[in-house]
């Protein structure tokens, strides 16, 4: 064997078990085995969990709010100071940028990433060549997904729309899209579909992102992904308008998503940095309803979204410091709650990004992160150490630790 994990916790309530790895698969989960290994792991009740997937961020607009703050707070300072900045940016300092925010988010046991790449007619494809490269440079370290994303909008933005067919012939893997920044939203939705058709590509939408319900565009998504036979291939990131609604109005909005089989990706840093601005008391949380989608049957995930930029000013690449702060923020502290959250950033992104030979079962792909903690309940609300970080069967990233106690 490659890799052999020696007694790590699966689940809780289970007894503890070897893993062993071997030519980048899960060869053998038993009780005890007895094999070679050129690295042997003793877990001691240590908790293996699958490759954390990071399944909503924005590389190429990382890492840059001290160069022009966002003190408002707001969304729409958000994109008036980005829309400044984005002039400014070089293929050198995107790569840069993105690649130290890459780096942050291996180190914190990141295996899969899908990142939503912008370009426009006055920008043209700088920073969305430069993720591409990226992609292939990490290759066997880290899994990237490349959405197509038109931040500026397609229609309203002459030469967008001939951008996206040009950003899939380059190589992208998702068609993105942003129906609440253009107008007429509707053809904006129908020609996302239109495009992930020709190239038999899933969609993710950046979704009703405000405080309030009115203007809503997730029931067209549903009935547009359900006739165009697209369930299970869309996906939709902070949809925080439906945060707004009344419970029996939501409820109804929650099943055509759930029938419709499209994810919903919360991104609480950003939503609850830039939520509820406007408010002059009972604040909201201006979150996407987490709990009541979940229990509606809808495909959760958390994410990123953005780090240390004018929508987010702070994060360290670390998804479960993420799932922590949903953890309050949506109520998910509870005893039958708090084991839903961990599988927020593990296994339902993976499913909603198609990952295939994903988790820890013989024969699938050996994404695999050693937490410094003996409880899977616990995972989230521990923020253990990533002890050890496997991706494709190779150890990517060790961490050391120390502590000593002197009383």
């Amino acid at each position: 064997m490659d890799i052999l994990f020696k007694q790590v916790r699966l689940k809780d309530g289970e007894e503890l078990k070897d893993v062993a790895i071997k030519r980048g698969k899960i060869e053998a989960i038993e009780k005890e085995l007895n094999v070679d290994a050129a690295r042997v792991i003793e877990g001691n009740g240590k908790v293996l969990i699958p490759g954390l997937v990071e399944s909503h961020i924005h590389l190429d607009k990382a890492l840059i709010a001290d160069r022009l703050p966002n003190k408002s707070g707001t969304l729409q300072e958000a994109l008036s100071v980005t829309a400044q900045l984005k002039p400014t940016f070089s293929k050198e300092d995107i790569a840069d940028r993105a690649e130290r925010t890459l780096q942050m988010l291996i180190k914190h046991g990141t295996t899969h990433i899908r990142t939503h790449s912008e370009f426009d007619p006055s920008q043209g494809f700088t920073g969305f060549e430069t993720v591409l490269e990226l992609k292939e440079k990490y290759k066997g370290i880290v899994d990237i997904q490349v959405v197509a994303f038109p931040q500026e909008g397609i229609l309203k933005a002459p030469g967008t729309e001939e951008m996206m067919y040009e950003a899939m012939d380059m190589g992208a893997d998702v068609v993105g899209g942003i129906p609440y920044n253009d107008t007429p939203w509707d053809k904006h939705i129908d020609l996302v579909f239109e495009i992930a058709k020709k190239y038999d590509k899933p969609i993710d939408f950046h979704q009703d992102f405000k405080d309030g319900a009115d203007g809503m565009t997730i029931e067209y998504v549903c009935e547009k992904t359900i006739n165009e036979g697209y369930q299970g291939r869309v996906s939709v990131g902070h949809l925080t308008a439906l945060g707004a609604l009344r419970k029996d109005r939501l409820q109804s909005i929650i099943e055509k998503i759930a029938q419709a089989q499209i994810s919903v990706m919360s991104l609480p840093a950003t939503d609850l940095h830039l939520g509820g601005r406007h408010d002059e008391y009972n604040v909201r949380r201006a979150l996407t309803p987490i709990r009541a989608l979940r229990d509606g049957g809808v495909n959760m995930c958390i994410a990123t979204n953005n780090i240390r930029n004018a929508f987010t000013p702070y994060g360290t690449g670390d998804v479960m410091l993420t799932a922590m702060l949903a953890i309050p923020a949506a109520h998910l502290g509870g005893a039958d709650d708090l084991p839903t959250v961990l599988p927020m950033i593990t296994t339902n992104p993976a499913k909603a990004m198609q990952v295939s030979g994903y988790g820890i079962e013989v024969g699938n792909n050996a994404d695999v992160v050693l937490l410094d903690t003996q409880s899977v309940t616990n995972a989230v609300i521990d923020m253990p150490a990533k002890l050890f970080v496997v991706k494709s069967g190779k150890i990517t990233v060790e961490t050391k630790k120390s502590v000593e106690l002197f009383f």
